[in-house]
């Protein structure tokens, strides 16, 4: 079922794009789609403040220190204090929803299908594990 539901995403996006088809205008647009998610975000901060980033230099555990995974996420922290407002949500959300429009744009002239694009990742994911540490 979820297949069925990206493929129809993808042939709506198709279908709807009569603008911007040529593939610099999409890149373009998917560029522009991703400088908009980090702007929500970032206003989050400094406009709304619902969360606050406390940044500094990322401290690497030993590896004696480390036993499994979840010791790892739990030592390495996103540096969020905070939740997302509800109004600051649907900002955030609204601008991703448009970057995996552009997201489907692209991979629509290019012949390619987002669907089996995730199934690809997820597998990877799955089969390299924490090896895929990016």
């Amino acid at each position: 079922m979820k297949d069925v539901i990206f493929d129809d995403f993808q042939n709506s996006v198709d279908e709807s794009l009569l603008r911007h088809r040529s593939i610099i205008d999409i890149m373009t647009k998917l560029q522009e789609s991703q400088a908009r998610i980090n702007r929500a975000v970032a206003k989050t901060v400094t406009n709304c403040g619902c969360i606050e980033i406390h940044s500094t230099k990322q401290q690497r555990p030993d590896d004696n220190d480390i036993d499994n995974m979840e010791d790892l996420k739990n030592f390495l922290n996103p540096k969020i204090n905070g939740e997302v407002c509800e109004s600051c949500r649907g900002v955030i959300e609204n601008e991703i929803g448009n970057n995996l429009f552009y997201l489907a744009s692209l991979c629509n002239v290019l012949n390619l299908n987002l669907y089996d694009i995730l199934l690809k990742e997820y597998d990877k994911i799955n089969t390299l594990g924490k090896y895929s540490l990016r």
